[in-house]
């Protein structure tokens, strides 16, 4: 783009490898697509509540780690139940998903207003959003602060998925539930799904 241009004439650094670079000084790492999440917790009075957070991901084999504000509601809830749920925002939750992202618990009851059907985890003590097809269940086995933001690690200890979005193995098929990600800079969401490649595959035409 032209503003592009502009910052990379301001700021050029030498070629590297025949190739010029430049740098605007300006790009954010929260500048790019992520994944769409909503997190949901119980709080101190059994209230259940929800927020959307697009810093996450897997973190080792069992593990999923995420970053959201220290003085949000659901970090509270967090630290005082050790627990809290995952569900993976999809194209017919998008409005709810949003809703989530745009309200404070702190001054709405979400659940209510949203109008989305909670249950109770069988394994933690979090709810489970039913309206997401996919969720993680999670114990919390680390939380650190820095800066205003936590970063929370859980333990998944099991994972719900509706029969819809499953293919003939029971393996999740990213095509039928429809994930989105959170384009930063669109401030757009995303449908994920298109297939482009063979992973583990496609590349060995290059050894």
């Amino acid at each position: 783009t032209a503003t592009s241009q502009k910052h990379c004439e301001t700021k050029r650094l030498p070629k590297v490898g025949g190739c010029a670079v430049c740098t605007t000084g300006q790009v954010q790492a929260r500048d790019f697509s992520h994944e769409l999440l909503t997190i949901a917790t119980y709080d101190e009075n059994g209230r259940a509540d929800a927020m959307n957070a697009a810093w996450g991901g897997k973190c080792g084999k069992t593990r999923i780690a995420l970053n959201i504000g220290a003085g949000h509601m659901t970090t509270e809830n967090i630290r005082r139940k050790k627990a809290f749920t995952v569900s993976f925002a999809t194209k017919d939750t998008v409005v709810i998903s949003d809703y989530f992202g745009v309200e404070s618990g702190k001054n709405a009851d979400k659940i209510a207003k949203s109008g989305v059907h909670v249950r109770k985890s069988a394994f933690v003590d979090a709810s489970v959003i039913e309206e997401y097809p996919v969720t993680l269940e999670c114990r919390l086995a680390e939380l650190q602060e820095l800066d205003g933001e936590a970063r929370v690690v859980g333990e998944v200890v099991n994972m719900s998925a509706d029969s819809t979005v499953l293919d003939e193995n029971g393996k999740i098929d990213a095509g039928k539930l429809q994930p989105v990600s959170y384009d930063a800079v669109a401030k757009k969401y995303r449908l994920v799904g298109e297939i482009v490649g063979n992973a583990f595959s496609d590349g060995k035409a290059l050894k």
